[in-house]
Order: C-alpha cells, then structure tokens, then sequence
C-alpha cells in the first residue's frame, strides 16, 4: 500500500516597520498574516530583523510596563554615551544600540500548528528599536512546514 506524503511548503515574506524611535512595536499581526497566507498548516515560522540596532522580543503583550520596565533596565545595563565605547560614529546612541541588538537578538521562531501561531495567552511578537530616532526596518519571516 503506498502513502501520499504531504508536500512540504515554504514561503517567505518581508514587511517594513516604521518605528518612532526607541521602544518597542508590536508585529504579531503581521507575522500571523504572513504565516496565514503560507498554507502551512504545521511548522515553524521564522521571523529575522535585517538590522544590528534593533532586535525582536516575545513578551508580554497586555500590560505595557512589562515593556517599559525592559526599556529602563537595558538603558542601565547598556547606557548611552558610556565611555567605555569607542564606536559612535551616528552619535551616542549608536554601539549601545549594536550592544542591546546583540543582547536581546535578531530572530525568534515559533511553532505553527493549525495554520496560526501557536502564542500563549500573553505573548506577543515586538520589534524593539535601540535608536532614539525613528527609523525603517526590514523584518523577514519565513515559514516552513506541510
């Protein structure tokens, strides 16, 4: 007796996020309609921020001092203009921005089950920006799966 094996699916999908300068952006909705157009209906999604001065978070998504309370703490492990770095050629907002991408990374993956992503109750996918002034960034997601 033979089996019909699915096809393994694959598509790939970048959007531009336009940030306000440093904190964060929510992206769940599009990264959910980019593995909705897909057809995958189990796999993974991989989401990847084409920059080295922001990065991406899942975190909580209801309460936004949970956000704040993130900003404030890297600000004081990672603080703007502290001498010990050399790089600021676009300012002083600059290596520490390189620093906190770095820190916090660039890519996530998450399962996708059912054609959605699998999130829990709470989570919610973030661009976090590290520059103070406001900037375009690029996020790719690709998606793979049957």
């Amino acid at each position: 007796m033979s089996r019909s094996v699915p096809a393994e699916h694959a598509g790939q999908h970048g959007f531009v996020v336009h940030t306000r300068g440093r904190g964060f952006t929510e992206i769940t909705d599009k990264v959910a309609d980019v593995v909705a157009a897909s057809n995958v209906h189990v796999g993974i999604a991989h989401v990847f921020s084409a920059h080295t001065s922001c990065s991406l978070l899942l975190s909580e998504n209801a309460d936004p001092t949970v956000r704040e309370d993130l900003e404030r703490w890297l600000a004081r492990a990672v603080p703007d203009g502290d001498a010990i770095f050399e790089h600021d050629a676009e300012g002083p907002d600059d290596m520490p921005a390189h620093v906190r991408a770095v820190l916090t990374g660039v890519s996530l993956v998450v399962p996708v089950h059912g054609g959605k992503l699998q999130l829990g109750t709470w989570q919610g996918l973030f661009l976090w920006e590290h520059r103070r002034d406001p900037h375009q960034r690029r996020v790719i997601v690709t998606v793979l799966g049957h």
